[in-house]
């Protein structure tokens, strides 16, 4: 990155968040320091207060999330002095421990230690989300048994060998990367994994079929970019929202595509479309979805809450004369996109930092697994 690319990105962020803030007083004195620090150093290090506020700014900013009514809630984390895989990966098991709360999720963000602007490599959790079930293929019957969205990275940790039970709900290792080093691959603690078992109010069988999904989605694969400074590992997590798991994990047919099974155990006529017989099952799979996790006591939002919520943000944000970018095709729900509001409402969609960026995979090749001892 070069240096004067840097400085303006620094000079942008530390303003809009002195101004926000309202501590302008400090402002010319702190940009001096940065500056001075990108000449001498060719980066600059962030304060708590900038370090958080630029967290939940990018939460502000994310043009994809329904849930940003709760950006100035985020609960931030400084890990910015860990530096070994075995700390990062404790931070990560304390992550999910706060943010799981019993099954009162709490939205957090831990930040480890940023690339430097004159490398090209960073710390790196190489998961999509630090909870995900595996996924394998069988060639005898050419399905697929768990998840077939994590099944070039199941296959890659099978590997590497990883031992597992091949069901279809099996926790996938959490796999750590420092710059230019082999990554290192962690198992999770059962104890550390809060699930949800799968039932329905009126329909019984639905707890035959064995079905279960994690209670906490972490983001951990995406950078955070806040004033020209990348921090490649940096997890976070909202709550879910039920069709997220009702209407894409377990519904689609990429994924684990179980409305043909339900539709069959309903009775329903699957020989036409014009049946309905996929929106009837889909609806009665989200149903469960919500049942489910209310009845564990774990907090999730159905999509039509999530929807006035979200236009609740959108006139706080008006009020305080902030423009709202906003992606509409993930905004709006999967199911009954129609009679929400947010369907009938458009954006801009300009990307504005700071943000949360997706990154190319790791291609390291070889992986070694490393054992975790509690302290």
């Amino acid at each position: 990155m070069h240096p004067d690319y840097l400085k303006q990105e620094a000079v942008e962020f530390i303003t809009q968040t002195y101004t926000e803030l309202a501590i302008t007083a400090n402002l010319n004195t702190r940009l001096n320091q940065v500056v001075d620090d990108i000449n001498t150093t060719g980066t600059y290090i962030h304060t708590f207060e900038e370090l958080e506020y630029g967290a939940k700014l990018a939460w502000r900013n994310s043009n994809r999330c329904i849930g940003r009514l709760y950006w100035k809630s985020l609960k931030v984390r400084d890990m910015r002095h860990l530096q070994h895989e075995h700390d990062i990966f404790t931070a990560l098991l304390d992550h999910l421990d706060y943010a799981t709360n019993d099954g009162n999720i709490r939205s957090v963000i831990s930040i480890f230690p940023p690339k430097h602007p004159s490398q090209e490599a960073g710390i790196r959790i190489l998961n999509h989300q630090l909870i995900r079930y595996a996924g394998y293929y069988r060639m005898d019957t050419h399905t697929y048994i768990g998840d077939p969205a994590q099944h070039a990275f199941t296959k890659k940790c099978l590997q590497l060998g990883w031992q597992s039970s091949q069901t279809p709900f099996d926790v996938l290792p959490i796999i750590i990367q420092l710059p230019y080093q082999q990554p290192c691959m962690f198992t999770i603690p059962q104890e550390k994994i809060k699930e949800v078992q799968i039932s329905h109010p009126d329909y019984k069988w639905f707890t035959d079929m064995h079905l279960r999904w994690y209670a906490v989605p972490v983001v951990s694969n995406m950078k955070l970019e806040m004033g020209g400074i990348e921090y490649t590992a940096a997890p976070f997590n909202g709550w879910y929202m039920g069709t997220e798991i009702g209407a894409r994990n377990l519904g689609d047919t990429q994924r684990y595509n179980l409305l043909p099974t339900i539709a069959q155990k309903m009775g329903l006529d699957t020989s036409s479309n014009h049946t309905l017989w996929k929106d009837r099952a889909l609806i009665e799979l989200n149903i469960a979805i919500l049942h489910s996790y209310q009845k564990a006591g774990v907090k999730i939002v159905d999509h039509h809450t999530a929807s006035d919520q979200f236009m609740t943000h959108n006139d706080l944000e008006q009020k305080n004369q902030r423009e709202v970018f906003a992606d509409w095709d993930w905004i709006v729900p999967p199911i009954s996109g129609s009679t929400t509001e947010v369907f009938h409402a458009t954006w801009k969609t300009s990307v504005r930092k700071p943000n949360f960026f997706y990154q190319e995979d790791s291609q390291s090749p070889e992986i070694k697994t490393c054992q975790w001892k509690s302290v």
